[in-house]
């Protein structure tokens, strides 16, 4: 197959990097499992748990990569609907799982499947095909109008879900794609604008209590140290508890053994890394991070088209956030919203999703300099 004999221009370095965070990932999640204090079960089924994600979003990765991404392109409408549904289904009885409250997931037997994960993708491909279409139209009112009502539908069933995180997830990631695009200065000041006056209606009318509550206890964690600000606190203090060098995987007494921080294997794993290695293991993170997201910025300008560029700046606007939003909530710069840290937090759908993102990536620059294959 002639894609194969491609494969030797895909970027090595970004495949790389994220395998490395997700090797760290893995370490750090058997470091916050692995205890006689924790009481979420037996370590080794997160273990397996991730590690058939891993496999599953290689395998997909793959497939991705196989498939020219203009093709793809040319199904876009599919591809958006297809999304649109997996976010419907999760609220038929039978079908969708029920969390705290919250139907975000569809069970797959080995693992429950969270489809606004994937519905993510999905929403970068047909929304990069969307704008690429508009060129020249989109700062007119009714193309604009089109755009808003293109992103509210997933957003507005996301929230219905509820998941404000990942409903502002999509509304980054549109955001970046559209600036992109060329939007006017004077339509993303509007759109700041109505934010603002809009955000208090939602406070009042759309916003449930313990959303409420992040956004005050961010504000002030000490203002409820053992109710909403737990987790915030705790995860500052095991954050500190590392200094320059960590505890060591294998310590014991420790703010992640003695399981006092909460969720520490997915949204608080940063803390667990830096506890364990101390701000020389949380700098290397840091930086493998950054390296991955020069490297989307990069592959983006080189992209041959403006679809490609659009997917892969979708696709850099969905981990900038999600690394900004993860890492700072975790040393108290930003509300908690149960976010995952790219490649390093237990989920197999967030795993599966982000190999399939880089992907897609791949894809686009491996194609740079060819017109068909």
């Amino acid at each position: 197959m002639e894609w194969i004999k491609q494969l030797k221009k895909l970027d090595f370095a970004l495949l790389l990097t994220v395998l490395a965070l997700f090797v760290i990932g893995l370490i750090a999640i058997d470091v916050a499992t692995d205890s006689e204090n924790f009481i979420g079960g037996d370590s080794s089924s997160y273990i397996f748990t991730q590690l058939t994600a891993f496999a599953i979003g290689i395998v997909g990765m793959l497939i991705i990569i196989a498939i020219d991404y203009k093709t793809l392109g040319r199904y876009w409408k599919l591809i958006f609907i297809l999304s649109v549904i997996s976010l419907i289904i999760v609220h038929i009885p039978g079908i969708g799982v029920v969390r705290g409250g919250s139907r975000r997931w569809v069970d797959l037997g080995f693992m429950d499947l969270q489809t606004s994960e994937i519905a993510k993708l999905g929403f970068v491909i047909a929304f990069a095909k969307f704008l690429s279409l508009k060129k020249d139209r989109i700062n007119k009112p009714f193309d604009l109008a089109q755009i808003l009502v293109f992103l509210l539908i997933p957003v507005g069933l996301i929230f219905a879900q509820p998941d404000l995180g990942q409903s502002i997830v999509f509304g980054v990631i549109a955001a970046g794609m559209i600036f992109v695009a060329g939007i006017s200065l004077k339509y993303v000041f509007s759109i700041i604008g109505a934010g603002v006056l809009i955000f208090p209606i939602a406070w009042n009318f759309f916003m449930h209590d313990y959303q409420k509550n992040r956004i005050i206890t961010f504000l002030n964690p000490m203002n409820d140290p053992l109710g909403e600000g737990y987790h915030a606190l705790q995860s500052m203090i095991t954050i500190g508890s590392g200094e320059l060098s960590g505890k060591g995987l294998d310590a014991q007494n420790t703010m992640t053994s003695l399981n006092y921080l909460p969720a520490q294997w997915t949204d608080f794993i940063f803390s667990v890394i830096s506890e364990a290695t101390g701000f020389i293991g949380a700098v290397t993170v840091l930086l493998l991070l950054g390296l991955m997201l020069a490297r989307l910025l990069r592959d983006a300008k080189l992209a041959k088209d403006s679809f490609g560029t659009l997917i892969i700046i979708g696709i850099f606007s969905m981990f900038a956030f999600q690394i900004f939003e993860n890492i700072g909530m975790t040393i108290g710069l930003m509300p908690i919203t149960g976010i995952t840290l790219p490649f390093l937090s237990y989920g197999g759908s967030s795993v599966m999703t982000n190999f399939f993102a880089i992907g897609m990536v791949l894809n686009v620059y491996m194609r740079r300099y060819q017109i068909n294959f």
